[in-house]
């Protein structure tokens, strides 16, 4: 009986050995980033981003707080245009600001009219980070 309880707590004690080596093994591997953590479809962060904004008001946010407005989907969350801006333009996202943006009532004539509702992105950029248009095209 002795034996078999000596083989018992062996078994035992190598389990924990083991269990305890996967732990800081673990622990060894550097944390994950949160864009890794978050995984989206490739496909779905390529038709968030419709197109930048281009504008008087868009061009002073750039230079003054270097953010950069982007038209996009209108189902598309914060989250998402982070990856979606990271993964296609290969820049590191600090913040996004997210605007439903009303369509104007239009007239011609008689007749009125409306414009669509859109949706618009403000992403803050962090320190050092800068999206040129003109290269990426």
């Amino acid at each position: 009986m002795s034996a078999a309880k000596t083989a018992k707590t062996e078994k035992a004690a190598k389990a924990e050995k083991t269990a305890k080596a996967a732990k800081t093994a673990k622990a060894e591997k550097s944390a994950p980033t949160p864009a890794q953590r978050r995984k989206f479809d490739q496909g779905r962060l390529m038709t968030v981003l419709l197109g930048p904004t281009v504008s008087e008001k868009a061009t002073q946010i750039a230079d003054k707080h270097s953010q950069v407005t982007f038209e996009i989907a209108a189902d598309a969350t914060k989250p998402e245009v982070k990856a979606a801006v990271e993964l296609i333009f290969k820049v590191e996202v600090a913040s996004v600001q997210v605007v439903n943006v009303r369509g104007k009532i239009k007239r011609f004539g008689a007749y009125t009219g409306r414009r669509r509702n859109w949706k618009k992105a403000y992403v803050c950029l962090k320190p050092g980070q800068e999206i040129n248009f003109a290269q990426e095209a």
